[in-house]
């Protein structure tokens, strides 16, 4: 059931008087967000106020709180940095966060200047992250620990619903030999889970942070390499992958969930938010080119 909490300026003033006193007097503004996960207010000029607003979401909060204090320091991108955790009341249902105010401009709106050295720094990203001791991290979220083939009814129903949106028979040609990559047989590692434009800072043209690690866990390294079909070009996946240096497999099943995850979320989303209907259109077309290329 999609359980949904009413959230407004009233709310979160309440909570941060009754929770969080020493921030209570601070200016408080809600910012526009094509996220769907959680509703942001500026707080001040130096922090903001993360508040789920869909039972999906619920328990987000509590695992950045937990580890992302302990990933920043071996990250070469700066990311949220969460700096005290609420707990349900005055009829909010869920826990609920402050952050670190990180300047840049989202990457759905700002302009990366140069792809390639924008793949190179993703690259690192995600290596420095997979280097990071997993012991103890939870699973990641939204699924993305799990086999490809767990998401096939979804993907298929998704495809369904595209029919004169997309190139329906291409997607499942490119579905079915996703299927086929070997499952992922090593150690877990750390993974976002869900690197897209939305999730990236950008500032002076070039990426400079990594944002809402809510499905942030241990898993299956390829639920990261998604970046390269949801912000990449056919022209810059290449120095993505030779800078990352996944094994074909892995490589393999990254381009089966930028496929899934851009197929299912597009019919979901393109009558309700348009920017998040466009990065899932970008996956789903990316994929598209490299399989009609046989890549």
């Amino acid at each position: 059931m999609d359980q949904r909490s009413a959230i407004d300026e009233t709310l979160v003033k309440r909570l941060l008087a009754a929770q969080f006193p020493q921030w209570a007097h601070l200016p408080l503004r809600k910012l526009a967000s094509t996220g769907t996960d959680n509703a942001i207010y500026r707080l001040g000029d130096e922090m903001a106020v993360r508040l789920p607003r869909v039972e999906w979401a619920a328990g987000q909060a509590e695992t950045e709180y937990a580890w992302l204090p302990k990933l920043a320091p071996h990250l070469p991108l700066a990311i949220s940095q969460p700096l005290a955790l609420g707990t349900p009341a005055e009829g909010y249902p869920w826990h609920w966060s402050v952050h670190r105010w990180l300047e840049g401009e989202n990457a759905t709106t700002g302009r990366i200047d140069d792809l390639r050295q924008a793949a190179i720094d993703l690259a690192g990203f995600v290596a420095a992250l997979q280097r990071i001791d997993a012991a103890g991290g939870p699973p990641p979220g939204f699924g993305r620990g799990m086999p490809l083939a767990t998401r096939d009814a979804y993907v298929r129903d998704a495809i369904a619903q595209l029919h004169g949106t997309i190139d329906t028979e291409a997607a499942a040609l490119a579905w079915d030999v996703s299927l086929k990559a070997p499952v992922w047989q090593g150690q877990p590692v750390w993974i976002h889970a869900d690197i897209h434009a939305g999730n990236l800072l950008v500032d002076r043209g070039r990426i400079s942070a990594v944002i809402d690690f809510g499905g942030v866990g241990v898993g299956d390294p390829a639920g990261d390499l998604l970046v390269a079909w949801s912000v990449l070009t056919a022209d810059t996946r290449p120095v993505f992958r030779e800078a990352l240096r996944p094994d074909d497999a892995t490589w393999a099943r990254g381009r089966g969930w930028a496929l899934s995850v851009g197929l299912i979320a597009l019919p979901y989303y393109r009558d309700t938010n348009p920017v998040v209907a466009a990065i899932s259109r970008h996956m789903v077309d990316e994929v598209l080119i490299d399989f009609k290329n046989g890549l």
